[in-house]
Formats: C-alpha cells, sequence, structure tokens
C-alpha cells in the first residue's frame, strides 16, 4: 500500500545470515507518528527486519545485507552506524539496565556512549524529560541514584525506554517489549505506546494479536521471511487480503 512521506522505506531488502536468506526481498514504507506492528510466526523474519533498521544485523557474525533501507531519504547502509542508532533507539525483549549504574546515569548512558558531555542542569532536564515520557519520574524522582536494577521488571523496561527516548531520536523499535512483563506491566507499557506515538514513530514486534489490536495503527504480517500483508491494523484483522494473514490471525497456525 501507498503511504504518503514515510519516515523508513525498504527496497527489495534481503538480509542473510551466511548463506541463510532469512528475509526475502521486502518492498514496505512505514509511516510517521504511528505505532506499525510486525506480526507473525517464531521464525519468520520479525526481528531479523527489526534489527536491519537500526543497524544491528550487521553486528552478528556473517550477517549481512541487499537492498536498501531509506530513514526519510537517506539510504542508512551509507550512513554511519552510531548515527542511525541515535535516531532509531531499540527497546529489547528483556529489559537491560546496565547493571552497575544508577537510573540517572542509564538514563543518560547514550550521551556517554556517544562522548557527548553534559553540563550538570541540561542533564538533569534530559533526565527528568525523558523520565516522564516513559511515565517512570514520580516513582523514582526520589530515588535517582540507586541502581536500576533495583526496580521492578515493568519499571526497568520503562527506563529503557526513557534511555532510548532521552537523545531524542526519530524512531523507537521494540523487539516484544512486553513478553517478560506481568498483565499489569504490560499494560502500563502498553498506554505508554500509545501516548509516545505523538512524538516518536514506533515499530514493534509482537507475537500477541490482541496486543497489536490494541495499540498499532498498522500492521505487517510476515511468514517464511516474506512480507505478506501490511495496511491498518484495523483493515488486516477483519478483513485479511491473504489466506495465509487469515490462517494465522484465527489461530491455524503460530
Amino acid at each position: 500500500m501507498s503511504i504518503e512521506n514515510p519516515i523508513f522505506r525498504t527496497e527489495d531488502l534481503c538480509a542473510y545470515y551466511g548463506d541463510f536468506m532469512a528475509i526475502k526481498h521486502v518492498t514496505m514504507s512505514i509511516p510517521e507518528k504511528k505505532v506499525t506492528a510486525f506480526m507473525g510466526p517464531s521464525g519468520c523474519g520479525k526481528t531479523t527486519i527489526l534489527r536491519c533498521l537500526n543497524r544491528l544485523h550487521e553486528l552478528t557474525p556473517g550477517a549481512w545485507y541487499s537492498g536498501k533501507i531509506f530513514l526519510r531519504d537517506q539510504d542508512i547502509l551509507e550512513m554511519d552506524p552510531i548515527l542511525v542508532r541515535r535516531k532509531v533507539g531499540m527497546v529489547f525483549q528483556k529489559p537491560n539496565p546496565f547493571p552497575t549504574m544508577t537510573i540517572y546515569d542509564n538514563v543518560l548512558a547514550g550521551y556517554k556512549l556517544l562522548g557527548i558531555r553534559l553540563k550538570k542542569e541540561e542533564a538533569d532536564r534530559i533526565c527528568e524529560e525523558a523520565l516522564r515520557k516513559a511515565a517512570l519520574w514520580d516513582e523514582v524522582k526520589d530515588i535517582l541514584h540507586r541502581r536500576g536494577t533495583f526496580l521492578s521488571g515493568g519499571q526497568q523496561q520503562r527506563l529503557c525506554i526513557a534511555r532510548a527516548l532521552a537523545v531524542n531520536p526519530e524512531v523507537l523499535l521494540m523487539d516484544e517489549p512486553t513478553s517478560a512483563l506481568d498483565p499489569k506491566a504490560t499494560l502500563q507499557i502498553e498506554n505508554l505506546i500509545v501516548d509516545l506515538k505523538n512524538t516518536v514513530t514506533i515499530i514493534i514486534v509482537t507475537h500477541n494479536m490482541p496486543q497489536a489490536g490494541r495499540v498499532s495503527d498498522y500492521s505487517a504480517f510476515f511468514y517464511l521471511g516474506e512480507l505478506v500483508e501490511f495496511g491498518p491494523t484495523a483493515e488486516m484483522f477483519t478483513n485479511p487480503k491473504d489466506p495465509r494473514t487469515e490462517e494465522y490471525l484465527t489461530g491455524k497456525f503460530s
């Protein structure tokens, strides 16, 4: 389908692990300031294509690409990977705050990794702003100098979201961000995703179809490395165009 002024665009994207082709000739456009869900059975390539979008894929030994990935009009495969990862943040399946760092230092870790020195007032402002965006400030404002690992699982995941947001990315990638969380923490993250799309584009990998229905505006269905179907979530869930999508959505395979 046609997306006007997409933030991401792939052209004939293939991703490999050695000789194995994990992503097969994917051409798609991702709308800006919307939530797009990547769905499909295990091993279908969802996480691989997510990792392609901020050039993490190439960090796996033997992994490589062909085709093009555009962030706005820039081919990210020709950009400095560090710049790409500043523009395109990542939140992983399992909460992973840096264990030796305080909550405060975790939020600002991206600046340290980029070699950017911040004045104390600016660092304080960025930290508070990011924690507020991640709906965590009120819970941690009095314990900023305790270790991030002191927090609950749901709080740790919101800390990781704050860390990604602190460097003002244009896109936030989320790889099954609630799969390790309890229902209450999952609901908090889902509500946060819906709020955040006003300021940042979100792409989420999820096995949880009800979750995709709740939080996403668009969905992409992958099967055996191919993009089978892409479109508005409500439309795909009620009137899938491909029988493989319908079989997946009705639980005939998972």
